[in-house]
This record gives structure tokens, C-alpha cells and sequence, in this order.
């Protein structure tokens, strides 16, 4: 429901702005908290450049391409405009990031990502080489590859590149994705602390992804599902690889759990039914009044559960009455998840392996 919310009152937000001019906030201790970051003009993000270019003593030739090119700067050019720029001011200089840039413009293609081992390299000066993997970070995010946006980007901090925003935005959004809450929780403030200059997508979907991970819960059906979510991206992506097997095993780790305690509290209930039925009517009859009744005396045995019971035990009515609870506390297609876990238990056992402690 507060997603729904958030979501209704972001759409609003844009019909009301359509041209998605920076958000604005009307509260006074917002603008007037002190912030980490803050995001360089084009006289700044310039300056940037030519001093990177003076300490490496780049020969004046270049140096006057690289003027002209910012020379052609909008005095009003956004950060991701300024991010453009840099590159397109180091491509000038190092024939190395023509291959990356050209990578960042096209499509992504299934198969191995390109290798920029010199981005990492200690002799690539620490300016080209933090605004380089932002926007191969940017691009790399576009394309969901996440694990691959934290290779480039996640050790990144905001004074090492000229467009901060993106930077935290792109941290946000793959820790969020990843289900690395702590990680996402502190990007997404740090990115929030000036609402009212950030482009209003940034602003929007980071307050979503707020708002959202405050509903995340450890190993809850919700946490499942968005895990079997990454297993699924990840095969989509061709990415089959150890990764893929941890979060699937991880997912069937939390599914035993879940499991766990539906049986526990399966047998809590039949204890308390069997404890109700023993402590017989709540009026003594008199003994001056015979009983009815036509049975023999004997009751069926039943057995209770205990130490080493698994789901597999479970009488067919209990293993469906347990379904039946799932499906009348989340959404329909987590009972495709619990079945699939199901069949895939069963097909594990037949074969002679058992997955459970």
C-alpha cells in the first residue's frame, strides 16, 4: 500500500512538471543540513580536466582540442552532460577510452564484457580513471548487470568524479537490487541530502527504493522472491556461473526456514486442539445423570510430530492446509515458488540426496 502511494504520488509529481524540472523541497531543515557532496558547475568540472591534463604535462596540441571542446560547453550543461565531456576530453588524450565510450553507446550484448584492466592500473591517474568507471558504472546499470556496476563504482567516492549524484544513484540502485540493504541505506541518504538538485527521476526512485527497503525482512517470502528474481536476471543474462548457485542456494536455505515454522506451527495447533479436546466440558455433568454415547472407549492414535519430522512427513491435508495459510497471507505466485521448491526437494530425494539437516 505505501508503495502503491509513493508510486501515485510520483506519477502526479511528473504530470504536474512534465518537462521533470529538479524537485523542489519546501522544507527549511532539508536545505539548510549540511551535506557530503555537492555537484561541480562547468567552470569547476573544466578546471577539473585541465588540471589533470597540466599534471601529466600533455603536449599543447592536445590541450587546444580539449579547449575548444569545452570551449562548445552549455554554460547550463547537466552533470551527466559534464561526465560526457571529461570523456570525451580524456578520449582525446588516451586512445584507450575510445574503445570503452564506444562500448557505453551501444547495445549490450549477451556473451563476456569487455576488459578495462587498465582502469584499475595504478599508473592510470586517479581522475580519468574514477570518471571512466562511472560511465561505464551508468552503463552497466542500464544493462542490469549490478554485480559488474559495484566492480567499477562501488569503491568510488564523490569528490573523485564530476557528476556525484549519479555516482551515489548508481550505488543505490545495485545494492538495492542485490538485496545489500545496509549499503543501499546509506547511499540512498547520502544521495537525498539535496533533493532539490538532483534530476527528479533520481529524486523520485530514490525515495522509492527508501520506502521499499524499509519493508524488506530477512528471509521473509518477499526476500525469496526477489532473490529468485536475481536468479532469474542473471540466467537471462547468460550469467551461470557460482553466483547463480549461492543465491539459489541461499533461496532454498530461507525456504527450509519458512518451512520450518509452518510445521512448528502446524503442531502448535494440533497440541492446543487435543489439549482443548482433553480438558472435557466446562460443566461437570451430575452424577445423578447417566451419560450417553455409543463408542468403545478407545480414541485413534495420532502421532504428534517431534524431533526429525520434515515437511515430507507431513499428512497430504496438513502439507495443503500449509499451502493454503501461504496463500491466504501473499500474493498467489509465492505458492508457485513454495511448489517449485517442492518438486525440486522431491526430485533430490528419489535420487538419493538429502538436503536437509
Amino acid at each position: 500500500m505505501i508503495r502503491m502511494m509513493l508510486t501515485m504520488g510520483v506519477l502526479l509529481s511528473l504530470l504536474a512538471n512534465p518537462l521533470g524540472a529538479p524537485a523542489q523541497e519546501s522544507s527549511r531543515d532539508e536545505l539548510t543540513a549540511p551535506t557530503t557532496w555537492q555537484a561541480p558547475s562547468v567552470d569547476s568540472a573544466r578546471q577539473q580536466t585541465f588540471t589533470w591534463l597540466e599534471a601529466d604535462k600533455i603536449e599543447p596540441a592536445k590541450m587546444q582540442q580539449v579547449e575548444s571542446l569545452w570551449s562548445k560547453a552549455p554554460k547550463d550543461a547537466t552533470a551527466a552532460q559534464l561526465l560526457d565531456l571529461v570523456a570525451a576530453s580524456i578520449r582525446l588524450v588516451d586512445a584507450r577510452a575510445g574503445e570503452l565510450i564506444e562500448t557505453c553507446s551501444a547495445a549490450h550484448k549477451p556473451g563476456p564484457l569487455k576488459k578495462f584492466d587498465w582502469l584499475a592500473d595504478e599508473q592510470t591517474p586517479s581522475f580519468v580513471a574514477a570518471n571512466l568507471r562511472l560511465l561505464y558504472g551508468r552503463w552497466l546499470a542500464q544493462n542490469r548487470l549490478y554485480d559488474e556496476v559495484l566492480q567499477q563504482v562501488g569503491e568510488l567516492s564523490t569528490d573523485q568524479v564530476v557528476d556525484p549524484a549519479a555516482l551515489l544513484f548508481y550505488q543505490a540502485t545495485a545494492n538495492h537490487w542485490l538485496l545489500k540493504t545496509d549499503e543501499a541505506t546509506v547511499a540512498l541518504a547520502q544521495l537525498l541530502e539535496q533533493p532539490d538538485r538532483l534530476p527528479r527521476r533520481y529524486a523520485s526512485l530514490g525515495r522509492l527504493m527508501q520506502a521499499d527497503l524499509a519493508t524488506v525482512k530477512q528471509d521473509s517470502l518477499d526476500h525469496i522472491g526477489r532473490r529468485i528474481r536475481d536468479i532469474e536476471r542473471r540466467l537471462r543474462l547468460g550469467r551461470a556461473d557460482k553466483k547463480v548457485i549461492e543465491v539459489q542456494d541461499g533461496v532454498i536455505e530461507s525456504l527450509d526456514k519458512l518451512i520450518k515454522k509452518i510445521e512448528d506451527l502446524q503442531q502448535q495447533q494440533n497440541q492446543q486442539a487435543l489439549s482443548g479436546a482433553d480438558a472435557g466440558p466446562s460443566k461437570p455433568a451430575e452424577d445423578s445423570r447417566p451419560l450417553g454415547g455409543k463408542g468403545s472407549g478407545r480414541v485413534a492414535k495420532r502421532r504428534l510430530g517431534g524431533a526429525g519430522k520434515s515437511w515430507g512427513d507431513l499428512p497430504a491435508k496438513e502439507r495443503e492446509r500449509a499451502m493454503q495459510q501461504i496463500g491466504r497471507a501473499y500474493p498467489a505466485h509465492y505458492r508457485d515458488i513454495i511448489e517449485d521448491y517442492f518438486r525440486r526437494l522431491a526430485k533430490q530425494e528419489a535420487d538419493g540426496e538429502n538436503t536437509r539437516p
